[in-house]
């Protein structure tokens, strides 16, 4: 008989091996070939399985972007259980919801978040079992707790050709109101998904090749990193991790390593360009390629970045789509255009990856013109979206009305097939009847001079029903006339529309962040309610 190939994390890891032996994965000093890493994972798996792991439990992981981690991205999922990725950002109260929620049965804990757990550990009372690590070695605790390290010193695990609809990962996404809602993907969905980013633009000048070194700044526990530790595996790219964030260290990574490629949302990318030291970095940072996403990306940071001889490629998805979408690489409709046209099609979300079908609908499911103008709800069918919220059939029917995914995501399409996000239906601004996109907006606001990070919010106005007020962090010397002026002439040139230039401005040191390092709107509407 034929044998019947499963898309597995198996298959996808040993097929890499199989033509890539030699790439490397780093974290600080530890450095393993692919074929080494292969062979960690399955000594961890062993070890997983004789502590009592088993096919169908789920293993939490609470822990920064390491090498450890890493290791649980293949070995958990490989072995038939379900990998939740904690999002250790989350409250104390929101992190235990989500492990009882999504029934954890074993934790791996990295030792600095041990105090955290220890302090509460009557309350995790359905975890069967505890592993705990450090980069030092060792780990005292008052857990009943298996160390790591232990887990890799037996045999190599034989992993099962798993069934490639198995679940393979779960992790929760916060919304604007109520506890954060349980995702989960298969295997089947995880490998299509890397094979589809891998192959987005492979004729694009930004495409990426397995020449290109990744340092990938989103978090480990946020949709998969957005896939790209499997991306990376797939294309066969030397892959550097992080730890935790520090822009210092992160500068240093990318002038030690090489590093030619990575993704992040713009606030890491101001961090790293507004950082102290960054000019002495400048010589390293030219030439490196950034996708950026989680937010829109704003003109002034991708002409700052341009500055540094960085090149920024907008990109979109969402955690309910495991998660790219689209990236804002160059289609064949551009072979003609000239590099402005270019250029702003590469800094918008950009147009699906393959096997993306997307549309830009109205209220009664009807494809909006695509002519960069008219505003409608971003609706999607892919392989990897996920089927369900987790426990959740009354928000899952809302999620897929109508056998569309709705992202709530407002966004304009133009004639080239590139998609423009102009705000999210839970953040839009309505002034009289119209809609003003507060993401483009914002991203004016960034072109002058001066200005850093900007957010644009919606507050109640008894004329108009909203009205926008901007918050503003300063990068230089810049004030709320010399802002107006730049929108007037903006308004002059067609632009933006006279109307949607803020009612008010106020200047703030920072910006309140989500857990994903995106700006929190609804902190920013507190202030201003």
């Amino acid at each position: 008989m034929a044998y019947n190939y499963q898309l597995n994390l198996k298959s996808l890891l040993d097929s890499a091996v199989s033509r890539n032996p030699e790439t490397p994965i780093v974290y600080r000093n530890e450095r393993y070939t692919l074929s080494q890493f292969r062979d960690r994972v399955a000594r961890l798996a062993q070890g997983l399985h004789d502590v009592g792991v088993r096919e169908g439990d789920v293993v939490a992981v609470i822990d920064w972007d390491t090498m450890r981690y890493m290791e649980m991205y293949f070995a958990v999922p490989m072995m038939g259980a379900t990998l939740h990725t904690v999002n250790i950002r989350y409250p104390p109260e929101v992190i235990h919801y989500t492990m009882k929620h999504a029934e954890d049965k074993y934790v791996i804990v990295r030792d600095e978040f041990l105090p955290l757990i220890e302090k509460f550990k009557d309350a995790f009372s359905f975890v069967k079992g505890w592993i705990v690590y450090s980069d030092q070695g060792t780990v005292k605790t008052s857990l009943n707790a298996h160390q790591y390290a232990d887990l890799l010193s037996g045999p190599r695990y034989d992993f099962p050709d798993l069934p490639e609809d198995t679940r393979a990962t779960i992790f929760y996404t916060s919304g604007t109101t109520g506890m954060p809602k349980g995702v989960w993907f298969t295997h089947r969905q995880l490998v299509l998904h890397a094979q589809s980013v891998s192959m987005a633009g492979r004729n694009d000048p930004l495409a990426l090749t397995q020449r290109d070194v990744y340092l990938i700044l989103v978090p480990m526990f946020h949709v998969h990193a957005w896939g790209m530790p499997y991306v990376a595996v797939t294309v066969g790219s030397k892959y550097v991790l992080p730890g935790r964030y520090d822009v210092q260290n992160i500068l240093e990574l990318i002038k030690r390593e090489g590093v030619t490629y990575s993704a992040m949302v713009p606030t890491i990318l101001y961090m790293i360009l507004s950082h102290p030291s960054v000019k002495e970095y400048a010589q390293y940072l030219k030439g490196m390629r950034v996708t950026i996403g989680g937010m829109a990306l704003p003109t002034g940071l991708a002409m700052k970045a341009k500055e540094f001889g960085i090149t920024t490629v907008g990109g979109y998805g969402l955690s309910e789509t495991c998660p790219v979408l689209t990236i804002g690489v160059y289609n064949y409709s551009l072979k003609d255009a000239d590099e402005q046209t270019k250029l702003q099609c590469s800094m918008s979300a950009g147009t699906p990856i393959p096997l993306v079908q997307l549309r830009v609908v109205d209220e009664s499911m009807n494809d909006v013109p695509a002519d960069g103008k008219t505003v409608g709800e971003i609706v999607v069918r892919a392989p990897w979206l996920t089927k369900e919220y987790y426990k959740d059939p009354e928000r899952t029917q809302k999620l897929w009305r109508g056998g569309w995914l709705h992202t709530g995501d407002l966004a304009v399409i133009n004639k080239f097939g590139y998609v423009t996000i102009v705000d999210r239906e839970s953040d839009s601004i309505k002034s009289g009847g119209e809609f003003i996109p507060a993401l483009l907006l914002e991203s004016a606001i960034s072109e002058c001079p001066g200005v850093g990070e900007v957010a644009v919010v919606g507050v109640p106005d008894q004329k108009w029903g909203q009205r926008p007020v901007a918050f503003v962090v300063r990068s230089g010397q810049v004030d709320e006339a010399t802002i107006r002026s730049h929108l007037a002439k903006l308004a002059e040139q067609g632009k933006i529309q006279k109307w949607w230039i803020p009612d008010r401005f106020i200047f703030v040191d920072s910006m309140p962040k989500t857990s994903t390092h995106k700006i929190d709107k609804k902190e920013l509407r507190k202030m201003v309610s």
